[in-house]
Formats: structure tokens, sequence, C-alpha cells
């Protein structure tokens, strides 16, 4: 009897902080780190939903460029933050799906070390050339790959990104052989495609539809599987023959394991709001961004599936993706 109530006291100790903790949430300002640099895609969802958050918790949700490897050090930086609800993180296919599969001896487990909290939005990607490339449509830039291996160079936001996996899947259910320029972050990849200095890029249609309604780059084709309503004219990959050819980005909020449940709660439901409302939801509507949405589990759920589904493509040799 004495231990149990000994045992007792202590399990209150323990839960009387995290409760009060809890409830006194947020005091402090929040920090949103973002795996790549300003000016992608991520980096204006992050921007859109911070806002909104902002607004919501009556703190300032400060978003944190962390660029590098691909999206690794900004997802290692917030695995090992403080599970207390003030370091979230913006996560997709690169650091959760991707990632784990290709990087030797990766510092952060991705189903282990993070707390979904919301699938925020998805968007497909646009395979875009340089004005200077004589590629006038797809099957005809895919023609001139077969004939070529090697001499068609693509940009990408960095090893693992959204773009490096779109593009690779290319390659390999068209059977072509591009060269691969990783940059870090897009900022720096669509300088160079504009330029010239670079041939195409598979980009996230939220970052990239400027470019090509300004009439800077020339669309090709849309990874989705339906074609996209910022650019309707624009065929999708399974239109052009690569039959089941899908492939895009994903957009979600994560916290460290270990967060209180009860935080992970509130910034679901804060977040879940901020998507429902028209300033969020038409502002990534317009980017060509697809609002999601939904509960932690159902996140976990996608993450877990996007990981199996990545690590069986590599597996299977239809992904084919250097590290």
């Amino acid at each position: 009897m004495k231990l149990a109530s000994l045992l007792l006291s202590a399990l209150t100790l323990i839960v009387q902080p995290l409760v009060a903790q809890a409830q006194d949430y947020p005091s402090r300002p929040l920090r949103l780190i973002v795996p790549f640099a300003p000016g992608g895609g991520n980096d204006t969802v992050a921007r859109a939903v911070a806002t909104q958050l902002s607004s919501a918790l009556g703190q300032p949700v400060v978003v944190d460029n962390r660029a590098g490897a691909g999206g690794v050090i900004g997802a290692d930086m917030a695995a090992k933050a403080a599970p207390d609800g003030y370091t979230l993180f913006l996560g997709g296919v690169g650091s959760l799906a991707v990632n784990p599969h290709i990087v030797p001896k990766i510092s952060y487990d991705a189903l282990k070390d993070f707390a979904p909290v919301v699938l925020l939005a998805s968007a497909p990607s646009v395979v875009a050339v340089n004005l200077k490339t004589p590629y006038k449509s797809l099957p005809e830039m895919t023609a001139f790959a077969k004939a070529n291996p090697g001499r068609i160079n693509f940009a990408s936001n960095g090893n693992g990104s959204s773009a490096h996996i779109a593009t690779a899947l290319y390659e390999t259910m068209a059977g072509v052989d591009l060269t691969h320029v990783p940059y870090k972050g897009l900022a720096p990849a669509m300088s160079d495609l504009l330029a010239g200095q670079v041939d195409i890029m598979f980009s996230s249609v939220v970052a990239i539809t400027p470019q090509i309604k300004a009439g800077k780059l020339r669309a090709l084709a849309i990874t989705s599987t339906k074609r996209s309503a910022l650019l309707p004219d624009v065929p999708t990959l399974a239109e052009l023959g690569l039959t089941g050819y899908e492939a895009g980005s994903w957009y979600g909020l994560l916290v460290p394991a270990g967060t209180p449940a009860e935080i992970v709660r509130r910034l679901n439901a804060e977040s879940v709001k901020a998507l429902r409302g028209g300033n969020v939801r038409e502002s990534l509507s317009s980017e060509g961004a697809e609002v999601v949405g939904g509960t932690p589990e159902e996140f976990a759920r996608h993450i877990r599936a996007e990981h199996a589904r990545v690590g069986k493509m590599i597996k299977d040799g239809r992904l084919k993706m250097e590290p």
C-alpha cells in the first residue's frame, strides 16, 4: 500500500507540471523550422499558416529557414528540440519519406522522433524548361534524352527533395538518364533555371507557376493524375504516355516526439481552423496547393504510407536516387 502511494505521488509530480504547461501554452513565441531556403513551396505554405497560427495562439510563430543536406539539417534540429510545443517543424516527402532511405547514418528517425500534428496541403510539380531549350513538349524532350544520355541536366532544391524524387521517377519510367544538379534551396535552383545554366526542373506548382505565367519558363507537363486549374493547358505525364506516374509535394506540421498530447491537440485544432479560414485556403489554392487538414492520427498514417511507398520504389529499382 505504501509503495503504491509513493508511486502515485511520483506520478503526480511528473504529470502536474505537464498539465500546467499545456494549460498555460503558449506563453512565448513559437519557432517553425522549415528545412529549405526561403522562396520555395515549403516557405510559402509555412508563412501562410504561421500568420494565422500567430493570431489564433496569441503569440508570434516565427519561420526559421534551416536549409541544407536535402532537408536533413532542419529535420535534425527539429527532432532534437525540446518537446514543449515551442518548436514546430514543416515536414514533407523529402525529409520524412525519402531521406530515411537514401542518407547513410541519418541523424533522426522520421517515424519515431516526431509527433505529427496535421497534414496541411499537397501540390503537384510542373516540368518546366528554360526558354533557350528546344523542347516544346515532354515527348520531344524524352526522345532527345534517350538518344543523348546525360546531356540534359535538371535542377532540384536538394538531394531527396520532392523535385529530385519526381525527376528520378520520370527517369526510371521513361528510361532516360539525366544529370542531376542539386542546389541548397529553390531560390538558387530557380535562378539558374531562368538563366539557362540548367535545362529543366520538376518544381512544385506553388513555386514555379508565377514564372510560367510571366512567360519566363515553358511548362511541359504536370505530375498529378489530373490537370491543374492554374495551368489547364498543361497535360499530365500520364496523358503523355507514362501511365501510373504521380508525384508531388506535401506539407505537414509536426513537433518533437514527447510533446504533451494536449499541446498537439491544440495545435491541430488551430491549424485546421486556419486551413478552413478564407485567407489561408485562398492563399494556398491560388498557388495551386490543395488544402488537406485532418487529425494527427491521419497524418501519422500518411507519413508511414509515404515512407513505405518510397522505400519500396527504391528497393524495387523503380526509383534510383543517389545519396
